[in-house]
């Protein structure tokens, strides 16, 4: 069965904490990647390159209780619509979304590490700091950097392959997958 098909006996978009998380999820890994790459053109130890790393600490906080909340609901609604696809791109889509995941979860638990062998406050907007779990030796402070930019550059790219899907779904396959993931009135129409 086609997705068309499917879609005129079922819903076609995911309920609305679906959707929420899905766009949160991307807007903060947006901020927290344009930040990363953007801080290095102001002044090092000037106020805005200091506030645009506290910002980016405190998204990256953040991150973590939405990525963990956002895989237990799927798993919890995995059979809400049906498959988008089948065969290899059914496998390639889960593959993308699973590794999509991992991958923000280590991402952000790098965040942490790197952060507690800084050995600097880890504050969260400023409304309380984050303690110490364990102690990580500073000299491991570069490698974990490194580790946590290379994961960044994955994620963004591995990301970037998902929404060229959606649009070769949308312009040349034409099965209305990006209406899922769109806000709509009823549930049912995008």
């Amino acid at each position: 069965m086609s997705f068309s098909n499917a879609v005129s006996k079922n819903k076609i978009s995911y309920d609305a904490v679906t959707i929420s998380l899905h766009w949160i999820t991307a807007a903060l890994v947006i901020f927290l990647f344009g930040s990363a790459e953007t801080w290095g053109f102001f002044e090092r130890g000037g106020a805005l390159r200091h506030e645009l790393q506290l910002l980016h600490v405190s998204c990256g906080i953040l991150l973590l209780p939405v990525v963990l909340f956002r895989v237990v609901w799927r798993f919890a609604h995995r059979g809400d619509l049906p498959p988008a696809a089948a065969g290899v791109q059914e496998l390639l889509a889960k593959g993308t979304h699973l590794t999509l995941y991992a991958l923000l979860v280590a991402q952000v638990t790098l965040g942490f590490l790197y952060r507690w062998a800084q050995g600097e406050d880890f504050g969260f907007f400023g409304l309380f700091s984050l303690p110490r779990i364990i102690d990580i030796d500073a000299t491991w402070a570069h490698s974990i950097r490194e580790f946590h930019n290379d994961v960044a550059w994955i994620i963004v790219a591995l990301a970037g392959f998902h929404a060229l899907a959606v649009l070769y779904h949308h312009y040349f396959l034409k099965d209305r997958l990006w209406a899922r993931m769109i806000p709509s009135v009823n549930g049912d129409a995008p």
